[in-house]
């Protein structure tokens, strides 16, 4: 198994380095790594890959800015490798990752999407452990001890749509299952989940592997945050959780339906950010937060 690594990068220099030496660290070998610069203003980056030797490393710049989303579609459109990932250029691989994917593939050879064990760490790298993640990996991932825990379709689709537990950036994916499955359009917000969400609708298989082998960057400033502050984090949510229920019922997903219906973690969430969104006077956000809290 052979890993085709992309970066759509677009930030801090300084942590894509660290992005690219944590591949480089990679106790196995069999790996590429791309990084695709959607035209960040820094000629240093080019630069500095121009002196990075390794053959399996590659670096291309946009000819315009494209978005994440449009950078995810050209990552994809260029993978050739049976599996791949799009790394978040913030974020670390532990030395081990390439060779626990290759270990889980072979224990689940019909994986779609795999997902290891994730530790979170601040701006300056240090653990850190919200909330957020807390309630992410003791209460809604699964728990299997050190095994695989395996789930397809219906169950991978319920699991998700009651509280998304999974690491978007961390994620190796089958090539062939993102190739024939695209980002929905006009879901910025949301668009991991909801390209998850449509791999389990179309029978995937999601493989969980709780050994700990990557370490997901987390801003205090963070895009996220600013569209909770602004209400649009919400509103997208409510606009897919709506969207995810009409398709599990036309499918006869019950429990499904139910978790997208109910929303429950979702609406925690809003709950816990309400706090913060009224000390931020943002008339927008407010409604929008206590629309996601008790609306239907």
């Amino acid at each position: 198994m052979t890993l085709d690594i992309f970066v759509p990068y677009w930030g801090d220099p300084a942590l894509l380095k660290q992005t690219v030496a944590s591949v480089l660290a990679q106790r196995d070998p069999r790996w590429h790594l791309t990084v695709i610069d959607d035209c960040y203003p820094d000629a240093s980056v080019a630069e500095w890959f121009a002196q990075i030797t390794d053959e399996r490393v590659r670096y291309l710049r946009n000819d315009t800015n494209l978005g994440i989303t449009e950078n995810y579609r050209e990552a994809v459109r260029l993978a050739t490798d049976p599996y791949m990932m799009l790394l978040g250029s913030d974020d670390l691989l532990h030395p081990d990752y390439v060779g626990l994917i290759a270990r889980t593939v072979r224990a689940v050879p019909d994986a779609d999407v795999i997902q290891p064990g994730v530790d979170v760490i601040d701006e300056d790298g240090a653990l850190v452990k919200p909330l957020a993640d807390r309630v992410k990996q003791r209460l809604l991932a699964p728990r299997r001890g050190e095994g695989v825990a395996v789930l397809r379709g219906e169950a991978m689709a319920t699991s998700l749509i009651r509280g998304d537990w999974l690491y978007w950036p961390s994620l190796t994916f089958r090539t062939a299952a993102l190739k024939e499955t695209d980002f929905r359009e006009g879901l910025p917000i949301i668009q991991d989940l909801a390209l998850l969400m449509d791999l389990a609708f179309a029978g995937g298989t999601l493989a969980y592997t709780p050994t700990v082998a990557f370490s997901y960057r987390r801003h205090g400033d963070s895009a996220s945050q600013r569209t909770i502050l602004d209400g649009t984090r919400f509103r997208d949510e409510r606009t897919y959780y709506r969207q995810a229920h009409d398709l599990a019922a036309a499918r006869g997903w019950e429990r499904t339906a139910r978790a997208a219906r109910l929303r429950t973690i979702s609406r925690l969430h809003a709950v816990t950010e309400l706090p913060g969104v009224i000390r931020s006077v943002s008339p927008s956000g407010i409604r929008s937060t206590l629309s996601h809290v008790f609306s239907l």
